[in-house]
């Protein structure tokens, strides 16, 4: 009953998240008009008391570098500029969490039928819909590559007018440099390789074009395999196992968060380099068919991956910081702690039970549930820290 209660939420969000981006395409009224209901409001932060810090983890986290494989501010037409006081991050609440390298996700397809189970790849694409209804530039409305790089250019346009605050990093030199000046580290992270449009020459478009994670899935079957949420959960595909070896080539670190589990273990099969999963929960923490199974999770590990732990409901059933807590320490002794980092989705289209700026709670919680020091440090940043260092290219 639980599980189905669980399931039921994890769905929900999913469409939510569609609704929300459908209802950001909408045109704009006449201003004596209804106005459609602000799509941002999805990504709510629960309501919660102040999280208690002790001093002890208070100390501890001025010393953490954090850093987070996944969150989506990219999909909402707010300033990130400003400390806002909807969703989860700005550059702001970056500053004020610690925030040392974030990831940024860009969306560029998403079928109107998106949800965790089965969804449909051809029930339109509300990113194109949006496209037109916001007036993206032309070239963006039949193509998905032309709207991911329209993202990738939305970051380019953030930095620039940052001031400083935040920088685009493409190599490991950048990262250096970032971490140096403490400027927050912003890597470009495609969700699934759709914009490659079944050209592996676009794998360097791409690359030029600022990404350096290519996620293989998301909602939906492509050219490369099934999805996690997909219709056939097939393996890779001969254009995808093509995909593997030149973009590891090319520079790109390979995600695979929303692949089915063959195409995990066919990645896992070609790929030369470690790969991550930048947002997911785990199966054996809480059964939902958005996680991803203990041995799957396990094989990435043991390949030298990177597994990003997220905060919504489905991932961890309920969005608590006792929850996430727990989930992390589940994935600690799963995988080993050089292999755990946050994923926390931030700004997905869902509520969350903290946003960029609380993460001193998260902090607090870990030692609390008694991770040591040394392991805090590496789940809240280090690792990610050191796999983008080693990853990354070198110029």
């Amino acid at each position: 009953m639980g599980d189905f209660r669980r399931t039921v939420g994890g769905m929900a969000a999913a469409a939510t998240l569609v609704a929300a981006l459908s209802a950001a395409a909408l045109p704009a009224r006449a201003d004596d008009a209804p106005k459609p209901p602000n799509p941002d409001s999805v990504n709510r932060v629960l309501p919660h008391a102040p999280y208690p810090v002790s001093a002890r983890a208070r100390a501890l986290h001025a010393t953490i570098p954090v850093a987070d494989l996944h969150a989506d501010p990219l999909l909402w037409n707010r300033d990130l500029l400003k400390r806002n006081d909807i969703g989860h991050i700005d550059i702001p609440r970056l500053r004020e969490g610690g925030f040392a390298l974030q990831d940024f996700s860009v969306v560029s397809k998403s079928p109107r039928s998106a949800n965790y189970v089965k969804t449909d790849a051809n029930d339109g694409d509300v990113m194109a819909d949006r496209a037109r209804a916001e007036h993206w530039p032309r070239k963006t409305w039949n193509s998905v590559l032309q709207r991911a790089l329209y993202g990738a250019d939305k970051l380019k346009g953030i930095e620039k007018r940052s001031h400083g605050q935040l920088r685009i990093v493409r190599t490991k030199g950048d990262l250096r440099r970032a971490l140096h000046d403490h400027v927050i580290a912003g890597v470009l992270l495609s969700e699934g390789a759709h914009p490659l449009e079944g050209k592996l020459s676009n794998i360097k478009v791409m690359y030029d074009g600022g990404f350096r994670v290519l996620g293989l899935q998301h909602f939906f079957d492509n050219e490369l395999g099934g999805s996690l949420h997909g219709e056939s959960h097939g393996g890779l595909t001969p254009f995808g196992k093509a995909v593997i070896p030149q973009a590891e080539k090319q520079g790109l670190i390979i995600d695979v968060a929303h692949s089915s589990e063959a195409v995990v273990f066919d990645t896992l099969a070609i790929a030369k380099r470690p790969i991550i999963v930048s947002h997911t929960g785990i199966k054996g923490y809480c059964n939902t068919p958005r996680n991803v199974s203990d041995a799957a999770l396990k094989a990435v590990a043991d390949h030298g991956g990177l597994i990003g732990v997220g905060y919504w409901d489905a991932a961890v059933c309920e969005p608590t910081m006792k929850n996430v807590t727990e989930a992390i320490v589940y994935a600690v002794k799963l995988l080993g702690p050089e292999h755990v980092a946050l994923g926390s989705d931030f700004d997905g289209g869902v509520p969350m039970p903290f946003d960029a700026s609380e993460m001193a709670g998260l902090t607090s919680s870990l030692l609390d549930a008694g991770l040591d020091e040394k392991t805090v440090k590496m789940v809240m940043g280090e690792n990610a820290i050191r796999f983008f260092s080693t990853y990354l290219p070198a110029k």
